[in-house]
């Protein structure tokens, strides 16, 4: 009996891993929304959506307090064909943004080019871009 049970185990621990690996991410679009509002006018809104499609995803979250504070983030990337780009933004409540972005692509002959930069809330962007050998 204890021998039918561990297999029994086995079999179903099995079943359920291949179910979770074996899923591919679906391709789609999903969103959430929530409220919350407390005593004497404290509360928050918050909102996220993600769009997902093969190759490229997009992420945009918000959240805004009642006294006026808050913050909106877009994030994307896409991908395919031996190259990659993707970036972030960050909108602040009081206008102050920031954000990010790289680029890669494969050159076909053992190296890869990239660019990236970086906007800071202050204003000032720093940027690199070079080619690279893989390894």
């Amino acid at each position: 009996m204890r021998t039918l049970s561990t297999f029994a185990i086995g079999l179903f621990s099995f079943a359920a891993l291949t179910t979770l690996v074996a899923a591919p991410a679906q391709a789609g679009q999903h969103g959430r929304f929530t409220s919350v509002q407390g005593a004497r006018g404290h509360g928050y809104v918050h909102s996220r959506n993600v769009s997902r499609q093969p190759g490229a995803i997009d992420v945009s979250r918000s959240t805004r307090t009642n006294s006026g504070r808050g913050v909106a983030n877009q994030r994307s990337a896409q991908w395919g064909d031996g190259a990659y780009q993707g970036g972030a933004s960050h909108t602040f409540a009081n206008g102050a943004s920031a954000g990010r972005s790289t680029s890669i692509v494969d050159n076909g002959d053992g190296s890869v080019s990239y660019s990236a930069s970086r906007t800071r809330l202050d204003g000032s962007t720093r940027s690199v871009s070079g080619t690279a050998q893989r390894p």
